[in-house]
């Protein structure tokens, strides 16, 4: 495995992955990110400059080669996140639903809670039927960050329309 920090505007994010594809993108508490030493495989490079597109607002989708490893159900929740449009929200609810399985709302949320493809997977467009935020494995501030950042780019591309 790799390992590549991009310094965002909401902390240190660590690109995990191989030669291939990434298998993680965290949250660090570290305030600054580590200098890269020798060679990055493409698929770390190509992550790092889409992240960076994103929060440039120039990039709502990501095409590098990313993997996961969960249950199929984990993978089936994971898979409707990214149905979830740039800048609009669900809740766990919903993703219950659309899976086939509205009991399994509590489950749906722990499935979301062990996403390790930050932002790629956005789990920080899951709110809670109330139209409240709810948890998030990088924090609530960093959750309303990012809807934030999405709604303002949309906003600014409406505009341009």
């Amino acid at each position: 495995m790799h390992k590549l920090d991009y310094q965002s505007p909401i902390g240190v994010l660590e690109i995990i992955g191989t030669d291939e594809a990434i298998h993680a993108i965290l949250f660090s508490e570290r305030e600054t990110a580590q200098p890269q030493n020798g060679e990055v495989p493409e698929a770390l490079m190509s992550c790092y400059r889409q992240l960076d597109e994103y929060f440039q607002g120039k990039r709502q989708d990501f095409t590098f080669p990313y993997t996961y490893e969960g249950t199929d159900f984990q993978k089936q929740v994971w898979n409707e996140l990214t149905s979830i449009p740039y800048a609009e929200t669900g809740s766990y609810k919903k993703i219950a639903e659309q899976i086939g399985n509205e009991k399994a709302v509590r489950a749906v949320g722990t499935a979301n809670g062990k996403n390790k493809l930050s932002i790629v997977i956005p789990c920080h467009r899951i709110i809670g039927a109330n139209g409240k935020l709810t948890g998030y494995a990088g924090g609530l501030w960093r959750k309303e960050w990012l809807l934030q950042h999405e709604k303002s780019i949309k906003k600014k591309d409406s505009k341009k329309s």
